[in-house]
């Protein structure tokens, strides 16, 4: 039977080496290829400035998507001949375009790396790490964006063999001990039956683990719940935060976000990506209204040459006019 040392030295033959094997150098060439110019960070919106070194505190903020959402979500991926994993990427792709990612956001994900059957019972470390790089340009509506968003996974399945180290190798962005290299946020769906386990006299249960540290500044979790195993139920979710850049209440209001999201593409995938709708009402109110209320009251019997004749009395040496080096005075100005 085959065993985990047979994979460990089919993959060191054929990745190991600097031989021009064909599987290696065709990976290789279609990674280079995808990678080129591949941001060396994602910019976003973060509450402190990333350090020197990344501690690896950090934080989780669990939430909850409907039955309906759920069933919304299978129901718009057959539509349009995906996957639940490309909805959902597709989704945490606009969110972070709209918290200010850009319009080219990579995205990590784990892949199980058993793509022989012949290992599925084997005993052993397969996982991978992939880059998953989505172009958001244009404002393409959701299904245009579902489209790209397929095109980019299945290529990356099919090249899934190339050990990530391989990858940072290859692309070689500048190191950085606060920073993951290649991707810095993670999307990880799970759709597995929990494993049972049934032994005379003895009663299992599985217990998750969790733990304080991250390795990257977001993680994103989906876990899809089904009925009979098909039918859709509701979906687990957790966003995983660096504490040294976020602080929880900003992580709170970005769950709100991305339900919004998941909500208004199940809703109207042919709504461009820059039009679904991101903050709720009460936000929009406060960001557009409540502190853009700007309006002064000026006295109705003073010209403006006479209001800043008063501002000159008062503040001569304040500044009145910055135009790139020059800067001017009330009274230089007057």
């Amino acid at each position: 039977p085959v065993q985990y040392a047979d994979y460990a030295v089919w993959q060191r033959r054929v990745f190991g080496g600097s031989g021009s094997d064909g599987v290696l150098a065709g990976q290789l060439d279609h990674w280079a290829g995808v990678l080129a110019g591949l941001p060396e960070e994602l910019v976003l919106p973060v509450d402190r400035r990333r350090g020197v070194v990344a501690s690896q505190r950090g934080g989780r903020v669990g939430f909850r998507l409907s039955e309906e959402v759920h069933r919304g979500l299978v129901e718009l991926a057959a539509e349009c001949g995906v996957s639940v994993f490309m909805v959902l990427h597709a989704a945490v792709v606009v969110l972070l375009a709209r918290l200010g990612a850009g319009t080219d956001v990579p995205v990590g994900t784990t892949i199980a790396g058993r793509g022989d059957d012949v290992l599925d019972e084997v005993v052993g470390f397969f996982v991978n790490t992939l880059v998953l790089r989505a172009d958001v340009s244009g404002d393409p509506s959701f299904r245009e964006l579902l489209a790209r968003v397929r095109e980019v996974d299945l290529a990356a399945y099919a090249h899934q063999d190339v050990p990530f180290d391989r990858l940072v190798e290859l692309v070689n962005p500048a190191r950085s001990l606060a920073r993951h290299p290649l991707v810095q946020v993670m999307l990880s769906v799970q759709d597995a039956p929990e494993p049972g386990h049934r032994w005379p006299g003895l009663h299992v249960e599985l217990e998750p683990v969790t733990l304080d540290e991250v390795k990257f500044d977001l993680t994103f979790t989906f876990t899809q719940q089904h009925e009979n195993g098909r039918v859709p139920v509701g979906i687990h979710g957790e966003i995983e935060y660096a504490a040294d850049l976020f602080e929880r209440g900003t992580v709170e209001r970005w769950v709100g976000y991305l339900v919004r999201v998941l909500v208004g593409v199940v809703a109207d995938p042919d709504r461009p990506v820059g039009r679904v709708e991101v903050v709720g009402r009460d936000e929009w109110e406060r960001l557009v209204v409540e502190w853009n209320e700007t309006g002064v009251a000026y006295p109705r019997d003073r010209c403006v040459h006479e209001l800043f004749a008063a501002r000159v009395a008062v503040a001569p040496e304040a500044t009145a006019v910055v135009f790139g080096g020059v800067e001017l005075s009330y009274r230089e100005l007057d």
